[in-house]
C-alpha cells in the first residue's frame, strides 16, 4: 500500500481558509513556465488532505487502499480535484481584483457543490442540530466536499469575500484571506515573497 506522510507537503498553510490553501497547491501559479504542480498523484492528494486536516491517518490509509484497487478511478478523482482547484483559483483571483468570475468556473463549483451536499446529513447534538459530511473515506473523492464548502462559505460572506487577496510577489499567485486589522497584508509570507520584494527594493535603491 502507498505510504501516508502528513509532513510530505513542506509548505505552510498560508491561505487562511481551506479552499485557498487548496488553490495554493501549485507553486508560482501565475507563471506559465515556472509553475510547479504539487498534486502529481492521488497519493499526494491524500497526503495533502491529511496535512490540511481534512482526513485523519486512518481515513487516509483507507482511501489509499481503495485507490490501489481502483487505480483508474483514483486518477479520475485526481483530475477532478485539479479541475476544481483551478476553478477555485480563477474565481478568487477575479474576486481579489474586484472582478466577476467566469461563468464556466462558477458552473464547475456549482456542480461540485451539488455533489458535496449529497454527502451531508443532519446530526443531532446537545440542544441543536448540525450539518456534517458523511465519512470522508467512503469514496475516493471524499476529501473534496469540505474544500467546496470552504469556498462557498467565503463567497456568501461579504466580509470575507472583500478580504480575499493575491500575493503581490508576481508570479507567486498564492491566495490568502487578509485578516490583518487594517487590511494591509500584501504577501503570502513575509519570509518568502515579502523578503524577495525587500531585497529587490534594496538592490534597486543601492544601484
Amino acid at each position: 500500500m502507498s505510504d501516508i506522510n502528513k509532513n510530505e507537503h513542506k509548505h505552510d498553510m498560508l491561505g487562511g481558509r481551506l479552499c485557498l490553501d487548496f488553490a495554493n497547491t501549485v507553486s508560482w501559479h501565475d507563471s506559465s513556465d515556472k509553475s510547479q504542480e504539487l498534486l502529481t498523484s492521488y497519493e499526494k492528494l491524500v497526503n495533502w488532505s491529511l496535512h490540511a486536516n481534512i482526513l485523519n491517518k486512518q481515513q487516509s490509509l483507507s482511501l489509499l487502499k481503495k485507490a490501489e484497487n481502483q487505480p483508474v478511478k483514483a486518477q479520475e478523482v485526481l483530475q477532478q480535484a485539479i479541475k476544481l482547484r483551478e476553478s477555485i483559483f480563477r474565481i478568487f483571483s477575479q474576486v481579489s481584483n474586484n472582478k466577476t468570475p467566469a461563468s464556466i468556473d462558477l458552473s464547475i463549483l456549482n456542480e461540485a457543490l451539488g455533489n458535496a451536499y449529497r454527502r451531508m446529513q443532519i446530526v443531532p447534538g446537545e440542544n441543536k442540530f448540525s450539518l456534517e459530511f458523511l465519512n470522508c473515506e467512503e469514496t475516493l473523492d471524499g476529501m473534496l466536499p469540505p474544500i467546496v464548502q470552504s469556498a462557498i462559505d467565503i463567497l456568501i460572506s461579504e466580509k470575507e469575500l472583500s478580504r480575499v487577496k493575491k500575493c503581490k510577489g508576481h508570479p507567486c499567485g498564492w491566495l490568502f484571506l487578509d485578516t490583518s486589522r487594517n487590511g494591509s497584508r500584501r504577501w503570502c509570507s513575509m519570509a518568502d515573497c515579502g523578503n524577495r520584494a525587500k531585497a529587490k527594493r534594496f538592490y534597486h535603491n543601492k544601484k
